[in-house]
Parts: C-alpha cells; structure tokens; sequence
C-alpha cells in the first residue's frame, strides 16, 4: 500500500508524520525501523502518528514510535511539529487544541509567527512517576555506575528523563556515558539523558542522548526536564533560554504544581508517498 506522510524537524529534531484519519495504515517494529533508516528509508529520530481521539475532551490522538520502533509517551518538539501539520493539513481549524499522549495530555497553541507554544504540564520529580529506583524524592540522586559514583537529577515531563550538570556540553562524553545512565538499572524503562551546561540562571546549554534515538540535535522533553531540574536546586530562574544543538527553545515554569509552556518553532522539509512492504 502506499502512504502518504509529511518529513518535519523542530531544530533539527526530524520526524516522519503521518496522518491516519484521512488514510488507514498499521506500521509494524520492522517497517518504522525500515523507514528510519537514513540509508535505505526516509530517516528520522521520530514517527508522529495523528489519530482520531479516544476521549470526546480531546482533539487528537498523538503517537510517538522511535527509530528502534518503541512507541514513547512524549515528545516536545514532535508535539510542536504535530501542531502545525494538523494546521497545514487542514485537520482542525483551531489555532490552540488538545491533544492525547501515552504521557498524558498536552495543550497545543500555534501563535501568528507560527512559533508553538505547549503546555507540557507539570514536571513530576517523584521517583515512582519516572520511574526510578529510590528511597525518596531529592533534588540530587547518587547513581554507581561501575564502581563510580555519580550525581544526577530525575525528572519525568510524561517520559523519564536523567540530568547532569556539566562545566562544557561540548566535550561532555555523551555518547559513551549517555548508554550507561540511560541503560542503568536504577531505569527500569531507561531513560533520556541529558547534559546541561549553565551559562546565566536565564540561559543554559544542552544535549540530549534520547531513549532509542542516539544524541539528536533536540528534545523538547529533555529541555523542559533540565530545566525544571535547574529551577528546582536553585541554579535556575524562568524564563530561561535553551540552546541545543539544533537551536534555541524558550521555557517557562514557575514551579510547583503549574504547567511548564515551551515555545519554538517547527518547520516543513518535505511531502512524500512510499510503498509499505
């Protein structure tokens, strides 16, 4: 059968998007990592799916599924992307919509610069919300990890997410540590790792080794974690610029119980039909 899908990135973080109210289609492990491949498929970090909701409060459903084929509870720059596709695509006719996710649900907005903002919702720092094995909730974990110990911050924003902080992103070894932690027992479902580099209680710097993806060149989720992690030891006030790899997202959380609103951008690379096997 052939599909049709949207090839999409929010700073560089790039996502195959397919609509499934307008078209039918069941993509298997193998197919999503077929189609991942930057080689012999279309290549992306992600596969946004768009679904009629389940719940009548609800606009739609979003679905997550990374290179590997695991489907994921969030993911913020995907959520920025799925905004402006159902615009584009003409799926809604509102500017601010609902939306459903493994993680929970998100509020989607698209501003006139055609910037999304996204309430992610409140970040979780409980060891059993992540989740991570712990004898209580602190701002700073211990972690051995062959014999050495290391200090992290935990935070789930609807998938788990591990934070170190670090004098320079750029030497920071995360592709070699970035396995460890996420793979570390202490993970029962593994987690996203981040490395933050503080540069101003405004302005921080990071990357990102995504749970099934590798390093990208953005997360949202991990963004909106290091910052809540920040904001949280007192190392960070909002707003606060983040500046990955693939550009810059704008976070703001004044903690507690309120929702955490990211804003940036989300951008069309290209549209496309492809024969599934």
């Amino acid at each position: 059968m052939l599909l049709n899908f949207t090839k999409m990135h929010g700073l560089g973080n790039d996502f195959m998007v397919v609509d499934l109210i307008s078209q039918r289609a069941h993509l298997r492990d193998d197919q999503i990592r077929q189609l991942a491949d930057r080689h012999f498929g279309i290549g992306f970090d992600q596969l946004l799916l768009v679904e009629p909701p389940r719940q009548p409060d609800m606009d739609f459903r979003y679905r997550i599924f990374n290179a590997d084929g695991g489907e994921v509870e969030n993911c913020g720059n995907g959520a920025r992307c799925f905004a402006r596709f159902v615009i584009d695509q003409r799926l809604t006719h509102k500017r601010e919509f609902k939306v459903e996710t493994l993680g929970g649900p998100l509020t989607l907005k698209v501003d006139e610069d055609d910037r999304v903002r996204v309430d992610m919702g409140a970040p979780r720092f409980g060891p059993a919300a992540i989740p991570f094995v712990a004898d209580r909730d602190q701002p700073l974990h211990r972690i051995d990890l062959d014999g050495q110990a290391l200090e992290l911050s935990v935070a789930s924003m609807g998938n788990p997410h591990a934070v170190l902080q670090v004098d320079d992103v750029d030497m920071a070894p995360v592709e070699t540590l970035g396995p460890r932690i996420q793979q570390h027992p202490s993970f029962p479902r593994q987690a996203n790792v981040g490395f933050m580099q503080i540069d101003s209680p405004h302005a921080i710097r990071l990357r990102v080794f995504e749970r099934g993806s590798g390093e990208t060149l953005a997360c949202g989720t991990g963004a909106c974690a290091a910052v809540a992690c920040g904001i949280r030891r007192g190392l960070l006030q909002s707003p606060v610029e983040v500046e990955l790899r693939g550009g810059r997202l704008t976070l703001e959380w004044p903690g507690g119980e309120t929702p955490m609103i990211m804003t940036g951008p989300a951008e069309r690379v290209f549209e496309g039909r492809i024969a599934l096997s």
